[in-house]
């Protein structure tokens, strides 16, 4: 089993439970190592001091038996500045770069909202919002120098819902294609994230398994993430995570950890031991 989760959310965002009971979970799963990832964004700004410390009180609490890490979930429109001290960053785009009046932007927000943001913005061309928000996510780096990319398909959370656009079309593939190969050029590693499917919302991972193959030829690297809001799924669907992983051609995945020095460092674990 793997035992590590590096997107975890808490009371301090969006999260349902503390971070001493992320902590609870994590250990009664035997993990080694555990990250917290808080939201940075326009609708979300955690208190970060107050977040920091809190990390830091667990991590020296639990010395010896778990491996905590102190990250941040920073969009790819916000500034970088809001998370000083952060020990990694996901670089998630959530938002789109447009002007919208009396609702979000944000593309997961609900449903209702992405189809108003495409109506308004876009004028109801689901591959042209989808082509947008790629673009974007192709600066995903450059904007946020993260450690790793967040569900790089987000666009698609409603999809299995709403049916809007063939995520199979050359239309949504090309430019999602396009903005994967620039960021696996970088050597920004993407996270396979069971976020959406572990809460029964999704039947596919983010990357969807036709991207996940592609960025395996692409020569791209992949950490396993649970995405977890809930302490109970601090874990979930990591089995089927590892089992597409493989069958997309990946035999290892990333995990964080600090070595000797303090500092974080990436370690490869064989995907065929999990």
């Amino acid at each position: 089993m793997l035992r590590a989760n590096y997107h975890t959310h808490t009371v301090f965002c969006d999260g349902d439970n503390t971070a001493q009971e992320m902590v609870d979970r994590a250990l009664e799963l035997g993990f080694l190592h555990l990250g917290f990832s808080g939201h940075m964004d326009e609708e979300i700004n955690m208190d970060w001091p107050a977040y920091q410390t809190e990390v830091a009180r667990l991590r020296e609490r639990h010395a010896g038996r778990l491996d905590i890490l102190c990250g941040v979930e920073l969009d790819t429109l916000y500034d970088p500045s809001c998370c000083p001290g952060a020990e990694y960053v996901i670089g998630s785009t959530h938002y789109l770069d447009v002007q919208v009046e009396g609702h979000s932007r944000a593309i997961d927000y609900s449903a209702e909202v992405s189809q108003r943001i495409c109506d308004e913005c876009f004028g109801g061309d689901w591959y042209a919002m989808c082509r947008s928000y790629f673009e974007l996510e192709a600066s995903v780096y450059d904007r946020t120098h993260c450690t790793f990319v967040g569900h790089f398909d987000l666009i698609a959370r409603f999809n299995d819902q709403m049916h809007a656009f063939d995520e199979e079309d050359p239309r949504y593939q090309g430019p999602a294609l396009e903005a994967m190969e620039h960021l696996v050029r970088q050597g920004v590693p993407f996270e396979i994230n069971c976020g959406a499917h572990n809460r029964g919302r999704k039947e596919e991972l983010y990357p969807r398994r036709s991207l996940l193959r592609a960025l395996h030829d692409f020569g791209g690297q992949i950490l396993i993430n649970s995405d977890a809001h809930q302490a109970d799924c601090l874990n979930g669907s990591f089995d089927v995570a590892v089992e597409r992983a493989i069958a997309c051609g990946f035999t290892h995945a990333i995990v964080l950890a600090h070595d000797a020095h303090d500092a974080v460092e990436q370690r490869l674990v064989p995907l065929d031991t999990l």
